[in-house]
């Protein structure tokens, strides 16, 4: 179980390397009275996708209820849906990832309303006050938009005799937000509307396992399309257990694209994808290959896969010979600059640190992380708090509010101490629902959800390639920090949308 635990920490959605190391998980705190469910309705206008749209916002809890009628927990959600109550618009469900984060990054950083406008060019967010400005890359032209923040996140919370940790694992999560969808859907009369459900990073994850509860029994709520924001599916990829390998091959190409924006490459291509192409050959080919020998590999044919390598990660031969070939990325952020005396960012490697000092294995904290993080929570508790007139004195949950993640998947998954994959969910839900399609974006310098991986799992039998399209983009795991690469998703997005 150690395994599986260490790579949970290796894959919170915005975890910082030092509470990774140091920090206690958050305790399961006694659940809250149910009194009323607290609501918001606000009326605004804006400009999206080049379309004036009149739409009402409602920041809300909804209470799930057990049989006799107790509520047990209350979800918070925060809905902009089109005036005119059209009842065939689509409506896209939204939440991040953690697991155990709200879903203020897709909220304030992609797709509500309004977005904080911290730098796009990979420099710390500073100190505040933040600019919150209009977005006019939100889809509320394409869609009515549904973010949801899952127990123990944002402002949601487990109610009465309940505990919250009986919400804390992929299963458990999973029914809750597809219970929470079956309840907006009555309340909104959009049963029949197109439906589409996506996530960032776990919250990918959670798509999977949210669609296999929506669609996986006779009382199905079929989906049009499933976004997957920087994905990750198949654990068992990443999973940093001795004798596994390929954690090392799913990193080669994310190595080659951080060395090329780095200028690392000594005879660097003019496009990173042209070098990514090179290094997934690499890594698939002879890698594999070499890795595959182990302690038989020697002489020629070991130098020659240490030159490649080398070329593809930016590293030393020498450094590559000690680390046996094998280099893992806690390694590869404090190595690549250690020159000058930089580190690399884990979410997005286009950010740059500077650590105590520069001896050790892996950086103090990640620099994509702290660069961010402060105007994303200023933004959300401004925001919600003060234009949607959301009244709480409830602190909101960004990251980090769960513990003990049960990792155990139902029917249909594939599961084990060391290696869970929800990909076989959406295998299913393409093979028995034809008009589901897959959007998968990632960004060329995430190492958090690396983008082969995505691509791995998801080329895997039982998987219908032809329904499944992938988009790069020219940044990190949050890629719409970037203003091109968030233009460029939206657009992308609002094409799958409209394209059904």
């Amino acid at each position: 179980m150690r395994a599986l635990k260490m790579l949970l920490a290796a894959n919170l959605l915005a975890a910082p390397i030092h509470a990774i190391a140091q920090d206690k998980p958050t305790a399961d705190k006694p659940a809250e009275k149910a009194d009323a469910p607290l609501v918001s309705v606000t009326r605004h206008t804006g400009t999206f996708g080049g379309v004036s749209i009149a739409y009402t916002a409602t920041a809300k809890e909804t209470f799930l209820k057990s049989e006799d009628g107790t509520p047990k927990a209350a979800i918070f959600s925060t809905s902009y849906v089109k005036d005119g109550n059209d009842p065939s618009r689509p409506v896209t469900f939204l939440f991040n990832g953690g697991p155990g984060s709200g879903s203020l990054w897709l909220h304030m950083g992609a797709f509500g309303p309004k977005r904080v406008a911290i730098p796009s060019d990979a420099r710390d967010d500073g100190a505040p006050p933040y600019p919150i400005v209009a977005n006019p890359d939100s889809l509320l032209d394409a869609t009515d938009i549904v973010f949801i923040d899952p127990v123990g996140t944002g402002f949601s919370r487990a109610l009465g005799k309940t505990e919250a940790k009986s919400y804390w694992g992929v299963t458990a999560d999973a029914k809750s937000i597809a219970e929470f969808i079956r309840l907006w859907l009555t309340e909104n009369g959009r049963w029949n509307a197109p439906k589409y459900l996506g996530g960032e990073s776990y919250g990918t994850t959670r798509s999977a396992a949210v669609a296999n509860e929506l669609e996986g029994s006779y009382n199905d709520v079929s989906l049009n399309g499933i976004l997957l924001i920087s994905t990750i599916l198949d654990f068992g990829l990443q999973a940093e257990v001795q004798g596994n390998e390929m954690p090392y091959v799913i990193h080669v190409p994310s190595y080659a694209a951080a060395a090329w924006y780095h200028n690392k490459v000594a005879d660097r291509p003019a496009e990173v994808a042209t070098f990514v192409a090179e290094a997934r050959a690499f890594a698939t080919g002879p890698y594999l290959a070499a890795l595959a020998k182990g302690n038989a590999l020697g002489g020629e044919e070991r130098a020659g896969i240490r030159r490649q390598l080398a070329r593809f990660t930016g590293l030393s031969e020498q450094y590559l010979d000690s680390a046996e070939l094998r280099v893992l990325p806690g390694r590869f952020y404090k190595e690549l600059l250690r020159d000058r005396k930089l580190t690399i960012g884990r979410l997005d490697a286009r950010y740059t640190g500077t650590d105590y000092d520069n001896a050790g294995e892996e950086p103090d904290n990640d620099p994509s992380f702290y660069g961010i993080d402060g105007g994303y929570t200023a933004a959300m508790n401004a925001y919600v708090r003060g234009e949607l007139g959301y009244k709480t004195e409830r602190q909101y949950v960004t990251i980090g509010g769960v513990s003990g993640w049960d990792w155990k998947l139902g029917r249909g998954g594939r599961d084990s101490e060391v290696y869970m994959s929800v990909a076989p969910y959406l295998g299913r839900a393409l093979r028995e629902n034809s008009g589901l399609r897959v959007f998968v974006g990632q960004g060329w310098y995430d190492f958090a959800t690396p983008f082969f991986g995505a691509e791995y799992s998801l080329s895997r039998t039982g998987i219908p390639a032809n329904r499944v399209q992938f988009h790069y983009y020219d940044s990190g795991h949050m890629m719409y920090v970037r203003d091109e690469d968030r233009r460029k998703l939206s657009a992308d997005i609002r094409a799958f949308i409209r394209g059904r």
